[in-house]
């Protein structure tokens, strides 16, 4: 039987009990994380091509407050709670977990992926946390993206229509 949606989203007071769990369970973790605001075809294809890397994809979520402070006051358009319930609707994503901070270090220490995947817009010094996944023996890999298709770009779109 298949882990329900809602099921999929690990609250804060879960996450050290989730990652212990997962520690055990012995399966290719897969870790990527982001603010997955407006949902896409690009982000359909970066999750679907990530979660092929392991057995099971978990998804760092930037909260609300920490899309503040990575993309300003204006974002995140869409609140975590439902960003959250989008992705984990995704049949290719295994677990959505809150990620608070500026930058995922915590969070990747703490799950301990085998794979740590972002963007090829990201260089490979640039990604946060890929140190300590090839200290511990996993692999960092740059997934190329969808050109052409952001949540930025959508959003300059949606402004345009309305003349902004």
């Amino acid at each position: 039987m298949k882990t329900r949606g809602k099921d999929k989203i690990i609250p804060v007071s879960k996450l050290r009990q989730f990652a212990s769990k997962l520690s055990r369970s012995r399966k290719k973790v897969v870790f990527t994380n982001g603010v997955f605001d407006i949902l896409h075809a690009g982000h359909a294809d970066y999750l679907e091509k990530s979660a092929a890397l392991g057995d099971v994809l978990v998804i760092g979520l930037n909260t609300d407050s920490s899309v503040k402070k990575n993309k300003g006051s204006k974002r995140p358009i869409i609140p975590y709670r439902h960003r959250a319930r989008m992705l984990a609707a995704l049949e290719c994503v295994d677990f959505v977990v809150p990620l608070a901070a500026k930058t995922p270090q915590t969070l990747i220490e703490m799950i301990r992926p085998a794979v740590l995947v972002k963007g090829a817009d990201y260089k490979l010094t640039e990604i946060v946390g890929a140190d300590f996944v090839r200290q511990i023996g996993g692999k960092v890999v740059r997934m190329r993206l969808v050109p052409e298709l952001s949540t930025s770009q959508i959003i300059k779109k949606i402004g345009a229509l309305k003349g902004k």
